[in-house]
């Protein structure tokens, strides 16, 4: 039984650290279209997570758990030709969030098959606990 505990801590870890990506991905998407309010000022910047994988001896095994979220680094913002936005520089343009929607959508199709793998392995676990009650009854 202590192995399907493990295996359930395993994929609870899992799906927490998806669920925190997935909110992270969410985030970007939102803010995607946020441009920068003054020519100064830089828009919004898309955010990275981070995992690490950690031995935690209160369960004795490896889990996975978010090491990091922090905005990705960028060497220049891409421009958008917008005159009469607040942010417009001389020459009209405003500096645009990095965020590019291919790559947000499919890491948001990553996670939710990371978290759905993790949830099948519980309920698989779920299955193999309720078993083996029944085969000790």
């Amino acid at each position: 039984m202590d192995q399907l505990y493990q295996t359930l801590t395993t994929s609870a870890f899992g799906m927490r650290a998806q669920g925190e990506r997935t909110r992270v991905i969410s985030e970007n998407i939102a803010n995607a279209k946020t441009a920068a309010n003054t020519p100064e000022a830089d828009p919004y910047t898309r955010k990275v997570i981070t995992f690490r994988n950690e031995m935690d001896r209160t369960y004795d095994q490896r889990l996975v758990k978010v090491e990091d979220i922090a905005p990705q680094r960028v060497k220049e913002y891409p421009l958008k030709y917008m005159p009469d936005h607040p942010g417009a520089d001389e020459n009209g343009y405003v500096k645009m969030p990095n965020v590019n929607m291919l790559i947000e959508v499919n890491d948001m199709r990553e996670a939710q098959r990371s978290y759905e793998a993790n949830l099948g392995m519980i309920e698989q676990t779920r299955g193999m606990m309720l078993r083996t009650i029944d085969l000790l009854r």
